[in-house]
């Protein structure tokens, strides 16, 4: 195979940020303003193509030629502007033959973003990408705002700043540089052709979008801003602060009521607004709750990147978690939604896109609230077409249940699948048939929920802290007995937090690989690429990469497995862990093999997936026959999977004319 590297410049009126890839390169204005290659990490050439030359003979040839593999970091930007450049009707066509750097970085552990990945490489100074981009891009490939000092022209070109221009030329030939010595840095560690293949089906899923109701989103956002005006008025006068928005004015004017706070962040706005007597401070404070809905900024941003057919595309970001593999949000961030619980959603819908916002105040009272659990419903199947949304159940619970070889928990799998029932039964010796509601025994569920939900990964009683045991009902005495009843009524999965660790400590003190419950835990280095890492070989054959691995004492003076990666703040660092979370990623990375067999599952049986969330999938069917078809995707989900025998998988699903929790 010959291997092209590519990187593009390119401008466009539309900001990529907000409205994203699609829509971008939509734009009747967009267009490719450079292109630089390299065939087989030769030279690396340069076509000025907004000073009239011309895409080479040999590039022309090469792009559509399958037997010539086409490079790039964040390869659907290349891909997609280039379908539309060459005017390609079916871009999809097209996906076989290219290859994304980014993906086979976050493959290895590492951070996303070409400079981010060189520095976490080491590169040297000569093949890192250049430092003057951001500055070159915003001169080149935005609009410009018209001043009489640029001659009010709205746009900056190449005669307009020549010097600039050469520098960018440079600018678009190195990254070419930096993303030929990127690769060839990982190629002793290459994608598995499985996670290849599947990088084609999310750009598809991507390019094929999701619908939205405009009508509902301009709704919400007329009803927001209403409601944002009068509470901001409101606040005014009950304050007199100019902007009660401001976390400043609002801190030092609570300071001044008699109520000083460190910060004004949600869970203690909550506590004050609990605890003051000040009917006036309360008030302010519930104000600000209402006012800082960020989930209604979420109708601005769907608005913004939906296209001309009213559908919103480019969602989802393959390996967006590069530890586990599983998928991010991206433009809407449909991965952390508000949960909608009004059982009338189609008539508070219908409200608001009559802008009928008296109607949502009698009916739902809370406006802010009521927009936020709509926000779900704005997106929509095509005419004629409805939803068909499956998830599995408890997926996270299954996968550590078969891992670990919990029996008890396998059973309850097997039968009626009520684990936080049986759990709670487990752990305080209770018969299960008596923890129903209306007996006395059903306060023990609780207990049963939120130890499942925080325990399985060697969490502690911070960790039920975390998860909201106190807002439970729980009392901070009785949460180590919940740890130490769950622990010993899970030993198994006990067991394998402390198997786990150990095996990455002798790994790493032997350079022998060890085997554990299906798992591979491996080291692998190649000296001419000055890479190294400590891998994890999942029963799917896809591995998990923790890079530069080495052993050293943790905060608590125990020798302890460290890595490097990408820690809070997007800073590369070296980051400490232990069993349990060696165990986390490992079950969550499953969990996410599973849905991607599911998911391939289902475009191979023809269905149309527009979107997934989490465990879950949403596909666009036609309406007749749409229950025959749920059933049939949830039984296609519940399928076993060949590389894990035993593990016992089940799915859900309904049926419905706009995306919803059930």
């Amino acid at each position: 195979m010959v291997n092209l590297n590519i990187d593009l410049e390119t401008y466009s009126s539309v900001d990529i940020r907000k409205a994203g890839l699609y829509r971008y390169v939509q734009s009747p204005d967009f267009r490719i303003m450079l292109l630089a290659y390299s065939f087989d990490g030769g030279p690396v050439e340069v076509v000025d193509l907004m000073q009239g030359e011309a895409l080479p003979g040999g590039v022309l040839e090469a792009l559509p030629d399958p037997a010539v593999l086409k490079h790039a970091y964040n390869a659907p930007f290349e891909w997609y502007c280039l379908s539309r450049h060459l005017g390609y009707a079916d871009p999809k066509a097209w996906l076989p033959q290219w290859r994304c750097t980014m993906m086979h970085a976050l493959y290895c552990g590492y951070p996303a973003g070409l400079a981010a990945t060189g520095e976490a490489l080491g590169l040297p100074v000569d093949k890192r990408k250049l430092g003057t981009g951001t500055s070159l891009i915003r001169t080149f490939c935005v609009p410009c705002r018209p001043t009489r000092t640029n001659g009010n022209r709205t746009r900056t070109l190449p005669h307009h700043e020549p010097e600039k221009w050469e520098l960018f030329k440079e600018y678009c030939r190195q990254d070419v540089v930096t993303e030929t010595e990127v690769e060839r840095r990982l190629a002793p560690y290459p994608v598995p052709e499985q996670e290849q293949r599947l990088w084609e089906l999310d750009q598809r899923i991507n390019v094929c979008g999701v619908g939205v109701d405009r009508e509902l989103v301009d709704g919400a956002l007329h009803c927001s801003g209403t409601v944002t005006a009068e509470l901001t008025e409101e606040a005014v006068a009950l304050s007199g602060l100019d902007n009660p928005n401001s976390v400043a004015q609002l801190s030092m004017w609570l300071a001044d009521e008699g109520e000083a706070v460190d910060n004004l962040q949600k869970a203690t706005v909550q506590g004050l607004i609990q605890s003051t007597d000040n009917e006036q401070i309360r008030r302010m404070l519930e104000i600000r709750q209402e006012l800082s809905k960020t989930s209604v900024r979420k109708y601005a941003a769907m608005r913004e990147a939906a296209g001309d057919d009213g559908r919103v595309r480019g969602l989802l970001q393959f390996y967006g978690a590069n530890r586990t593999g599983r998928w991010a949000g991206r433009l809407v961030q449909v991965h952390n939604l508000p949960r909608n619980h009004m059982e009338t959603l189609g008539l508070a819908r219908d409200f608001v896109k009559r802008r009928k916002l008296g109607h949502v105040r009698v009916i739902y009272g809370n406006v802010p609230d009521t927009l936020s659990q709509l926000i779900r419903t704005a997106f929509v199947p095509a005419e004629g077409h409805t939803f068909l949304v499956a998830d599995f159940s408890a997926i996270e619970a299954r996968v550590i249940a078969w891992l670990a070889g919990e029996q008890w928990r396998q059973e309850v799998f097997a039968t009626h699948g009520r684990i936080y029932e049986a759990s709670a039964s487990a752990m305080f010796g209770v018969p299960i048939e008596r923890i129903v509601k209306g007996s006395p025994e059903y306060a023990l569920r609780q207990k049963g929920k939120v130890a499942e939900l925080a325990l399985g990964y060697q969490g502690a009683a911070g960790a039920l802290t975390s998860m909201g045991a106190l807002n439970m009902g729980l009392t901070e005495e009785e949460l180590p007995e919940i740890v130490h009843r769950w622990r010993r009524a899970n030993r198994r999965i006990v067991d394998l937090w402390y198997a786990m660790e150990n095996a990455a400590l002798a790994v790493m003190r032997t350079g022998c690989p060890v085997g554990l419950k299906g798992l591979i835990i491996d080291q692998w280095g190649d000296l001419e690429t000055d890479t190294h890492f400590l891998t994890i070989q999942l029963p799917g054959g896809r591995k998990l990469y923790y890079a530069r691995p080495f052993l050293c004492r943790n905060e608590r003076g125990r020798e302890a497995l460290h890595y490097w990666g990408q820690a809070e703040g997007r800073k590369w660092t070296a980051i400490p862990t232990y069993g349990g979370k060696l165990v986390e990623n490992v079950v969550q990375a499953i969990a996410r093999d599973c849905l991607a067999k599911s998911m391939v599952r289902l475009d191979e049986a023809g269905y149309r997936i527009v979107m997934h969330i989490h465990d879950e999938v949403v596909l666009e069917a036609g309406r007749e026959r749409a229950e025959q078809e749920m059933a049939r995707v949830c039984g296609i989900m519940g399928r076993p999977i060949p590389w894990a025998p035993g593990l016992l998988l089940k799915a859900d699903g309904f049926v419905t004319g706009f995306y919803r929790k059930e």
